[in-house]
């Protein structure tokens, strides 16, 4: 399996390449990506590189993605004490997804909390309606990274799948 530093390495060149062919499209007339697309979808890439990477699940110890929360780290040990590593999180769509409502659980715990303690507390908003011109290649580049370090792992589309399969043949 790649270390950390590897699948950061595949991640950049993968970006690298797909940003050089985009961009050669695009000039051809092919395919029309503005600028804020394409800083949504590498915002969304680079985030689930380097800060929320499927190895969070390792988060009990020292992990890369962890460790690039700073003091924040601490918030990735409950999830990594409920993902076994390569389960759920190592899952191509589910996987993702878990670090997402993870997260959204965690800033609304820390918003509840601020509300309590300090109900006049101005909090930022999220845009309303939130455009799908956003949360589509912010989504994209997020769940491209993800798949890329699964591939780098050796771990196929129908993992999950195959992991519900064998305990069910277990229990039966």
């Amino acid at each position: 399996m790649p270390s950390g530093r590897v699948h950061n390495l595949i991640n950049i060149a993968a970006y690298s390449v797909l940003s050089a062919g985009v961009l050669l499209v695009t000039r051809e007339g092919h395919l029309s990506v503005t600028p804020l697309q394409a800083l949504h979808f590498s915002l969304g890439f680079f985030v689930g590189t380097f800060l929320l990477s499927p190895d969070l699940d390792l988060a009990e110890g020292r992990v890369d993605s962890k460790r690039r929360w700073g003091l924040l780290g601490f918030l990735w040990v409950p999830y990594g004490m409920l993902c076994r590593h390569r389960g759920l999180s190592h899952t191509w769509l589910l996987g993702p997804l878990t670090r997402l409502a993870y997260l959204a659980v965690i800033a609304g715990l820390i918003v509840g909390l601020l509300r309590f303690v300090w109900p006049d507390v101005p909090l930022p908003r999220l845009p309303q309606p939130i455009s799908l011109k956003v949360v589509v290649p912010l989504l994209t580049g997020y769940y491209l990274s993800q798949w890329l370090h699964l591939i780098a792992d050796g771990v196929r589309p129908d993992h999950g799948l195959r992991q519900a399969r064998r305990e069910v043949r277990k229990r039966c």
